[in-house]
């Protein structure tokens, strides 16, 4: 998979959309190991790097990213938003389908 970009230049993409991470952990941005988190209208976002072997996480390459709805209503018009600012896809995995 090509590269969304690197943590940093994520998370700065994703700020103007309303998209931070929590300000918690060594880091910035979240307590789990392997795994920036941030937060956003109705949604969480992960995006999951290498923990070992790799430049320092915020440097890290991202090829995808996880996000969890919280409430509908508020995600999709954001996720929406970000996947047509930056020709990006989402998949559901569930069921395979496309949107953006």
């Amino acid at each position: 998979m090509e590269p969304l970009g690197t943590v940093a230049s994520l998370i700065d993409t994703f700020k103007r959309f309303n998209v931070w991470p929590d300000g918690s952990g060594a880091m910035g941005f979240g307590d789990a190991l392997g795994s920036a988190t941030l937060y956003g209208p109705g949604f969480i976002l992960e995006l999951p790097y290498a923990s070992s072997g790799a430049p320092s996480p915020d440097r890290a390459e991202i090829t995808q990213a996880l996000v969890h709805c919280n409430d509908d209503d508020y995600a999709w018009p954001v996720l929406s938003r970000i996947c047509k600012a930056n020709r990006w896809k989402m998949m559901d995995p569930d069921t395979g389908r496309t949107f953006g």
